[in-house]
């Protein structure tokens, strides 16, 4: 299909009649009861928006952006909201936002500390930060090697500070995230996690080979699977500047195709999807989302074209 064919058949709705392009989608509960729709976190009873607030996006925003964009987001619907330490000064901003909705709310934070006492350390601030006294979800961030993985489960490594915040009440779920397949595949072989955020996009999985198994194994453990990186295109060239200060790719622009780039990993059986850390992106995702359509046969066979063409993120 011509590629100025295709996006006039998806303009005027005539591709919504074709029959879905099934991935096992949707093998959980799922709500409309919303603008944004909730799916359940693996069997775990937690319902989140499909849609996840990236916290990076708040970075050096200053106040009153985030207490409106994160109000905005809440009204759409967004109820699931993930942020880290090394996201500037994100924690600090989300904090006094994000309070007044934290009861309804299902966050995750993360560390990238392998030693116990610096993981503790590191915690503990997070949670001062977000002004909450525990997190659904904390995660092991951005493995990146076996070696990463190994620290974290070796005596005195952040593991077993995970399983003592889990006990005491400080933390309800234990995953992690990773850019690296590799590493992903080697930590679910160590320990049963609760969730996995991994990147999962057209690109990768069709031009780089990445992320098809860490799916499929994520999938076999029964895991909760939350989305990186479904509205990214390609890496930015030598020496370009980013294009959005809190972005270190190119993220797919074109409002057509993020919204099947969006589609393609919704389309998965996972529970959310963590759009680029921009705000435009964010309410562009959750316009998406209250669009949401599962991806047919003959979209999917044009993001494989545009896939061939385009250099991935990441690579197996």
């Amino acid at each position: 299909m011509k590629r100025r064919t295709f996006l006039k058949d998806l303009a005027i709705g005539s591709l919504l009649a074709n029959l879905p392009f099934s991935w096992g989608f949707s093998k959980g509960k799922e709500t409309q009861g919303g603008p944004v729709p909730k799916r359940e976190l693996a069997n775990k009873g937690d319902m989140l928006s499909m849609i996840g607030f990236g916290g990076i996006l708040l970075n050096e925003n200053g106040q009153k952006f985030a207490n409106e964009t994160i109000a905005r987001a809440v009204d759409a619907g967004i109820n699931y909201f993930d942020v880290a330490p090394t996201y500037g000064n994100a924690q600090d901003l989300m904090g006094p936002a994000l309070e007044p909705y934290r009861k309804d709310c299902f966050l995750a934070c993360k560390t990238g500390k392998w030693d116990k006492n610096e993981a503790e350390e590191e915690l503990h601030g997070s949670l001062k930060a977000l002004k909450t006294d525990h997190f659904d979800l904390y995660q092991l961030h951005a493995i990146s090697s076996k070696e990463d993985v190994d620290k974290a489960f070796a005596p005195n490594g952040a593991m077993e500070l995970f399983e003592k915040a889990k006990k005491e009440g400080k933390i309800r779920y234990i995953g992690f995230s990773a850019h690296s397949q590799e590493a992903a595949l080697y930590a679910m072989d160590q320990y049963d996690f609760d969730t996995i955020l991994f990147p999962l996009n057209f690109v990768c999985w069709y031009h780089g080979d990445f992320g098809p198994k860490a799916y499929e194994k994520a999938k076999e453990k029964n895991m909760g699977i939350l989305a990186l990186k479904s509205m990214a295109k390609t890496r930015l060239d030598k020496g370009e500047d980013k294009l959005y200060k809190n972005i270190w790719y190119r993220p797919v622009e074109n409002t057509s195709l993020s919204y099947q780039a969006l589609r393609f990993t919704l389309s998965k059986d996972i529970t959310a999807a963590i759009p680029p850390g921009d705000s435009k992106f964010l309410f562009r995702a959750i316009e998406h989302a209250n669009n949401y359509k599962a991806l047919t046969q003959e979209e999917d066979n044009y993001l494989q074209e545009v896939a061939g063409r385009t250099a991935p993120i990441f690579k197996a």
